[in-house]
């Protein structure tokens, strides 16, 4: 009898231990914001989409409206080409704009979409054609580094 009870308890630990290392994958692959509701697909362009990921999130005032779909490269354009899924609960107007935004300083980066004033929503399929690219913190950088410089140059004159 008594080892019965040990049997059990290991094996709820074996269990406890199992969807501890579910969980933990899950997280790491960004794959626990799975989602059953309904969702329509927009899509957009951009020159630079810096870190985004699929699956990172689309926000609208703070709120997180959808996912992103899949990222691809548009050959004839240069751009990167990203699909947005949109929850089906969320309608926008086909005027609205795209900007890719990072959460923080240094965090992840996401997609925030800016409602525009059209009467029409989008639907499946759509395109929005206003759109921002991601600010690259090298680039950034950069532009200090060589702004200063050529501020030397000149006081050296």
């Amino acid at each position: 009898m008594h080892r019965k009870i040990i049997d059990v308890w290991v094996g709820l630990f074996v269990l406890l231990g199992a969807a501890a290392l579910l969980f933990l994958a899950l997280q790491a692959g960004n794959m626990s914001t799975l989602s059953f509701t309904k969702t329509y697909a927009v899509t957009g362009k951009f020159d630079n989409i810096g870190g985004l990921k699929p699956q990172s999130p689309v926000k609208s005032a703070g709120v997180v409206v959808g996912r992103v779909g899949e990222i691809s490269f548009d050959d004839k354009t240069f751009q990167a080409q990203v699909r947005l899924d949109l929850n089906q609960n969320y309608q926008f107007p086909k005027d609205s704009s795209l900007k890719i935004l990072t959460a923080g300083l240094l965090g992840e980066q996401y997609i925030g979409i800016e409602p525009g004033g059209d009467t029409k929503n989008l639907v499946d399929g759509d395109r929005i054609i206003r759109t921002q690219s991601a600010t690259v913190l090298e680039d950034l950088i950069n532009q200090f580094i060589y702004s200063k410089a050529a501020d030397g140059k000149e006081g050296s004159e």
